[in-house]
């Protein structure tokens, strides 16, 4: 049943906004409580995993897992533009020891999306200003509690922002083409169209916006970036790093990319080609001289002459509508590694689903692909299943399942086992 060898990391991943709950300073919790909110529902409480790490870290313990990839919340740490707050860098510092105490190694990520409210009411991910102030808040992370940090993701899926620049883009082409055939049946005339709200709700919002983010188009992480942003959160990115290296040298870092298996479909070859050099390659310069880089991927994406290709006819889905395809994972990690020749761990693979005999499976098929790059002499040192707890899902609230434990939020945040966690356990090393 063990498929990796000693030293190699299996455990599981969270991202604070997602499960601590409360995280009231930050862009996220604003945007949830808008009243043109993207968000389906507030995280609140999400699932305390605040108050409730130990007894989540002790779960992972106990299935035998040997690692935890977790982030620091900036909104936590810093509220205010230069007012740190001491007592959350110890409440971070409780849960690396806690880790340690069970036999996980921490796997630290310094930015998971959520940023403090501040920082995008300066202009945000599109300003260069962020530079600095990420830097800053490294640094202080950094010289609290680096000498107990091993590893180190500077930024979560760095490129998210040119990734849903590219959907929207798709959306405004799609919208285009409807808008033109429900002209052409005549339908342009209908009353109280949906369009005419979405346009109103689209100018409300916007004045909402100017008042929380003091701008109508605030730029979030998660917001549609251009390539000046996409190149702000490079250097973001390369200032942490030589922060953190000048202060712990031997502290291992880099940053994670969302990445998908592209696959051309006949005539596609040219546009598969473009979105793996948008995705992936054109980071390289900037993380050729990290210590590893951080793959995260939940499916596969066909290509063809005009673009994405829907899944095939009758293929399973997901929760979040993705093509059940753990083969992706391997395909990805053997492309990846053509180019970035540090090491490479398996930040975020999973699955959303109900079924957890399908999550099982899936973990079973994608850590096959695993073991088979490493018998290929590719260097990849660890597998985070994401995510350890049913969370807070950004903007679907908590209607997907991706977790190994189930939390009632409705009975007092109840953990329930499941047996997917104790079957990612079996594959790990010895400790």
């Amino acid at each position: 049943m063990r498929k990796f060898q000693k030293g190699f990391f299996v455990g599981a991943a969270t991202a604070a906004h997602q499960v601590e709950g409360n995280n009231i300073y930050s862009d996220c919790w604003a945007q949830e409580q808008l009243k043109y909110s993207i968000f389906q529902e507030p995280s609140l409480d999400a699932v305390d995993h605040y108050n409730r790490y130990q007894e989540d870290i002790e779960y992972m313990a106990d299935a035998g897992l040997n690692a935890y990839r977790f982030s620091i919340e900036w909104a936590r740490i810093e509220p205010e533009q230069g007012k740190f707050v001491e007592i959350e860098i110890e409440h971070y510092r409780n849960v690396i020891r806690c880790c340690r105490e069970k036999g996980l190694e921490p796997f630290v990520t310094l930015h998971h999306f959520s940023s403090p409210l501040w920082v995008i009411q300066k202009g945000g991910w599109e300003s260069e200003d962020v530079i600095q102030y990420f830097a800053e808040y490294v640094e202080y992370v950094m010289k609290k509690l680096g000498n107990e940090i091993k590893y180190v993701c500077t930024i979560n899926e760095a490129n998210m922002g040119l990734q849903i620049a590219s959907i929207m883009e798709r959306q405004k082409r799609q919208e285009k083409a409807n808008a033109s055939r429900r002209k052409e049946e005549g339908q342009q005339v209908q009353l109280g169209m949906d369009s005419e709200k979405m346009e109103e709700n689209e100018r409300l919002g916007a004045e909402e916006n100017e008042r929380v983010f003091y701008t109508a188009t605030p730029q979030t992480f998660c917001s549609s970036r251009t390539e000046q942003g996409d190149f702000i959160v490079m250097k973001a990115h390369q200032k942490a790093v030589h922060i953190i290296k000048e202060l712990y040298p031997e502290t291992k870092t880099g940053l994670t990319l969302s990445l998908h298996d592209i696959q051309p479909q006949p005539g596609g070859e040219e546009r598969a080609k473009a979105e793996w050099e948008k995705e992936f390659t054109h980071y390289l310069p900037y993380i050729e001289q990290d210590n590893f880089l951080g793959v995260q991927n939940y499916s596969r994406s066909r290509i063809g002459a005009d673009g994405i290709v829907p899944a095939p006819e009758h293929a399973e889905l997901t929760q979040m509508n993705y093509e059940y395809y753990p083969e992706a994972l391997e395909h990805v990690i053997r492309a990846v590694s053509k180019q970035f020749h540090g090491d490479l761990y398996v930040t975020e693979n999973g699955i959303a689903t109900a079924d957890d005999t399908r999550r099982i499976a899936f973990i079973e098929k994608a850590t096959d692909g695993v073991a088979s790059c490493i018998a290929d002499d590719i260097p990849v040192k660890g597998y985070f299943y994401w995510s350890l707890l049913d969370n807070f899902e950004w903007h679907r609230g908590y209607t997907m399942t991706f977790g190994l434990i189930q939390v009632d939020r409705k009975n007092g945040m109840k953990r329930q086992v499941k047996p997917s966690l104790a079957y990612l356990g079996q594959l790990c090393p010895d400790k």
